[in-house]
């Protein structure tokens, strides 16, 4: 059996927002190679604690893991115009693939627009209601392709929290800034992998996650 490898994030690179990469030795100087790394903890493809939005919610060092490992189902979104909210009925129709896995990716190709200044202002995101019930199906991670889950507009700041309250409080798993989710079947379960950094008191971190899917 052959075993497929996706790689489900955006390339980190200077000039990125939140982003700074720099050399601090070289080969030619020390005889060896290092890099600082400058990072947001939200940037690209990267991994919300409850901590972020949550004052008494767990920190990055504190989530289970097991939440961040297994069966997965993406659900094609992508017909959702600019600036929409997804909403209930759009999954509804999914509703036992995403009881049976609990971990769902909502594909929306948004990652094609990551040098656009839209990435950030335009993306479809959840609305409060898709939100609730998501909960209600025992969701334990939930990726989308956007920077966010909620609108990042100044003017739908209570959106942005309402959301993230929503998912956090019920020790959802977001993970953000997904990438290549075209690549793979819609409402089909593989295995999901996206391990954050363990970092002390952390509100998110950057994640690599993978998908891991079994052919003949």
């Amino acid at each position: 059996m052959n075993r497929h490898i996706y790689d489900l994030s955006l390339t980190f690179s200077t000039g990125m927002r939140g982003v700074n990469i720099q050399p601090a030795t070289t080969i030619a100087e020390k005889g060896f190679q290092t890099t600082t790394l400058t990072l947001s903890s939200h940037a690209l493809t990267h991994m919300d604690a409850p901590y972020h939005f949550l004052s008494e919610g767990r920190t990055l060092d504190q989530l289970d893991l097991g939440r961040c490992i297994g069966d997965a189902v993406v659900l094609d979104l992508s017909a959702k115009p600019d600036n929409s909210l997804m909403e209930v009925e759009d999954v509804a129709p999914f509703a036992d693939s995403v009881r049976h896995v609990r971990r769902v990716l909502l594909r929306t190709d948004w990652d094609q627009h990551v040098m656009q200044p839209s990435f950030r202002t335009d993306f479809p995101r959840i609305s409060a209601e898709l939100a609730r019930w998501l909960v209600g199906q025992g969701v334990v991670l939930v990726g989308v392709q956007s920077p966010s889950v909620a609108s990042l507009r100044p003017e739908n700041h209570a959106e942005l929290v309402e959301v993230h309250e929503i998912l956090l409080r019920a020790d959802v798993v977001i993970v953000e800034g997904l990438a290549n989710l075209n690549l793979l079947p819609t409402n089909t379960p593989f295995q999901f992998i996206a391990l954050p950094l363990k970092i002390e008191s952390g509100d998110g971190a950057p994640v690599r996650p993978v998908a891991i899917i079994n052919g003949e």
